[in-house]
């Protein structure tokens, strides 16, 4: 018997390549594009390098109307599901793209969050969160913090409908972490080189640092945006010119795989975010390389790294120096916290949470 299809819906701007992949692409490929009980098939737009292989993918031809792009885009995905009859439609990070399929029945469409969905213009008030439930089959959110979030200011029924399904590791697709002792005197920054990641504070801790830090280094993996054609944006500029002063390298962009080969090298990984981060997958990945792993208490990363971090307010480089200074010379303490971020990132395995999601997608299907 062929199992029920799945349309996984990328957003319009989210590349579904290894060369160019975002957080939501690689957990479409990591984890919503898996199944045991459906034919998951992942829709997006036209990627600038090969689509991640073993994983079935179409592009997305965009209606050519004089309309908005999302429209425009949200149109093309809704005739390829007429062609394709799929039992769920699953919209990632895009509620005005759910709300308008939700509207034209062709399956049942759930809504997958990895962001904040009041900073989003079609779920930023409780009034159009509930709108949205009212049309949708259901909500996957990536992290408590997010179910919150959605949840503010809903009436108590809507608890139901909003699912934590949290990102995931496939631990058997890492490259094995070197043991504490063997790691590089490496301080390293990944993600993307904007304020909101605390990378400015980062480069200034440093900065104090390193002169105090014999036979250390620090490094920054990251661009503006995903993907080698990243521009040079004046943030990043005056980012390059501190890190250069300091004898901060910087690696520009780099695909996921080098980034987890960097991580699974460097003594310490630091994920100094300035916002409320919605999940924090950089740091799941930190704790899962086998890295010391410094972080901040915004959004959803104290739940998730838990007793396994050392935490740091992004705003205060003289403490995060002394943090840096303090556990490069401990390395003791980095052991200790290597051990228990390898430990507490097993509770993300996606073998486990793929028997969630699919429970989920099982209850939506038969709610039709």
């Amino acid at each position: 018997m062929t199992a029920p299809r799945i349309i996984e819906v990328l957003p319009p701007s989210e590349a579904f390549s290894p060369a160019a992949a975002g957080a939501i692409a690689l957990m479409v490929a990591r984890l919503f594009a898996r199944s045991e009980a459906f034919a998951p098939l992942v829709l997006g737009p036209a990627p600038p390098a090969p689509a991640f292989p073993g994983v079935a993918f179409q592009p997305v031809r965009p209606a050519f109307r004089p309309l908005r792009r999302a429209t425009r885009y949200a149109i093309g995905v809704q005739r390829a599901a007429r062609a394709l009859s799929p039992a769920l439609i699953a919209v990632h990070n895009r509620p005005d793209i759910a709300r308008f399929l939700a509207g034209r029945g062709a399956a049942p469409v759930l809504l997958c969050l990895q962001n904040d969905p009041q900073a989003m213009r079609a779920s930023h008030t409780p009034a159009a969160r509930e709108g949205l439930l009212r049309v949708l089959g259901g909500v996957i959110v990536a992290s408590d913090f997010l179910r919150r979030r959605f949840l503010d200011g809903l009436s108590p029924d809507a608890a139901a409908r909003v699912s934590v399904v949290p990102n995931c590791l496939d631990f058997a697709a890492l490259p094995p972490p070197l043991p504490a002792a063997a790691r590089e005197p490496e301080i390293l920054y990944v993600g993307r080189v904007v304020a909101d990641k605390g990378v400015d504070g980062f480069v200034a801790a440093c900065a104090d640092a390193l002169p105090r830090l014999a036979g250390w280094r620090a490094s920054i993996i990251g661009a503006d945006r995903f993907g080698a054609a990243s521009p040079e944006t004046p943030f990043l500029r005056g980012i390059r010119e501190r890190a250069a002063q300091a004898g901060i390298t910087m690696h520009g962009y780099r695909t996921h795989d080098q980034v987890l080969a960097a991580m699974a090298r460097a003594a310490i990984v630091a994920v100094p975010s300035r916002w409320d981060e919605p999940f924090g997958l950089t740091a799941i990945e930190a704790m899962a390389s086998g890295a010391a792993l410094m972080t901040t208490r915004r959004g959803a990363l104290p739940h998730l790294a838990g007793a396994a971090a050392l935490y740091i307010d992004p705003d205060d480089v003289a403490g995060m120096a002394q943090a840096i200074i303090a556990l490069a010379a401990d390395p003791e303490r980095r052991a200790t916290l290597a051990r228990a971020g390898l430990a507490r990132a097993r509770d993300f395995d996606c073998a486990a949470v793929l028997t969630t999601l699919d429970r989920l997608r099982r209850e939506i299907v038969g709610r039709g």
